[in-house]
């Protein structure tokens, strides 16, 4: 038997919702108007009481898997791992396919944002970079190199 039946979206729990919108607004994904979401539904699904939150999806253009993007202002949130490499365990990096890997790099150290490593090529098939964002997220960036 199948559960899923399609990937819904990814969540990513911050600490400057504004902020971390306009990183991922930059590299072209588009913002739903901000949300507040309390009360008994919230309380349950997270395991809390009296939790808050605000949220914000983000969707690449012509639509597809959406980001969830929550800063939670009841209870605070908890620091997280702003430095972590690659390798330690839990949710990574959040990957998108662009048009122009060296242009959205361009456009990210422009915003104050910069490589963790350096632009890689695999195979002759792709280019990717992983970049560190705003409150330490990685985001893949990976370009299908045209033959």
């Amino acid at each position: 038997m199948t559960f899923v039946r399609r990937f819904d979206h990814v969540g990513i729990t911050v600490a400057d919702l504004d902020a971390v919108t306009a990183f991922f607004v930059g590299l072209g994904l588009e913002a739903d108007p901000k949300m507040a979401v309390e009360g008994e539904f919230l309380d349950t699904v997270i395991g809390m009481t009296a939790a808050r939150t605000e949220i914000v999806m983000l969707r690449p253009p012509g639509g597809g898997t959406t980001l969830e993007l929550s800063s939670f202002t009841r209870p605070d949130h908890l620091p997280g791992s702003p430095a972590a490499p690659a390798n330690e365990l839990g949710l990574r990096n959040v990957a998108f396919e662009v048009h122009d890997l060296h242009a959205a790099v361009d456009q990210a150290a422009a915003d104050g944002y910069g490589l963790v490593g350096g632009i890689g090529e695999y195979e002759g098939v792709w280019r990717m970079a992983y970049i560190r964002g705003p409150e330490g997220i990685i985001v893949s960036l990976a370009e299908r190199i045209e033959k």
